[in-house]
């Protein structure tokens, strides 16, 4: 899978070997789910106040949040109107991360920075692949595949 990372914030320092422990269970996530090599997906990293801008314009909700996930097809065979492609597009969407958050979040969890990030990262794709966690066996099912993609790299709960 490919991974683009952009780092837009610079109140947090993000290391080359952060990048890499969340590259890793970004390709953990590709492979449970078999997708193939060109697929595609961008990690966006802001800041508080860019998140919330973004929360604000496409959610509706002026606070800040930790992710935001921007997937390119977003339709399902469940709504009207909805054509499966032929094809999958080859560019699940965008995984945006408040790095500011992360950090507050890692620490308030006791795991740190690179947990978080690599769990938000994880969250991210998740739902560019179609998990949800609107219901209580949703959101199960999403925090067991959350949890085995973090085992698998090595950034389980202690």
């Amino acid at each position: 899978m490919e991974i683009t990372v952009i780092n837009r914030q610079t109140k947090v320092d993000w290391d080359p070997g952060l990048e890499i422990k969340v590259i890793q269970a970004l390709q953990r996530t590709a492979e449970i789910h078999g997708l193939p090599p060109e697929t595609e997906v961008s990690l966006v990293l802001v800041d508080e106040e860019e998140i919330r801008s973004f929360n604000r314009e496409y959610r509706g909700v002026d606070r800040p949040t930790d992710v935001l996930s921007f997937a390119l097809n977003e339709g399902t065979s469940d709504e009207p109107g909805y054509e499966a492609p032929e094809e999958m597009e080859p560019v699940l969407g965008d995984i945006i991360i408040s790095l500011e958050t992360a950090e507050d979040q890692g620490r308030d969890y006791g795991h740190g920075l690179a947990r978080e990030v690599a769990y938000l990262a994880v969250h991210g794709m998740l739902h560019l692949l179609g998990y949800d966690h609107q219901d209580e066996e949703a959101r199960t099912e999403m925090r067991l595949m959350e949890e085995r993609v973090l085992k698998d790299v090595g950034l389980d709960r202690l």
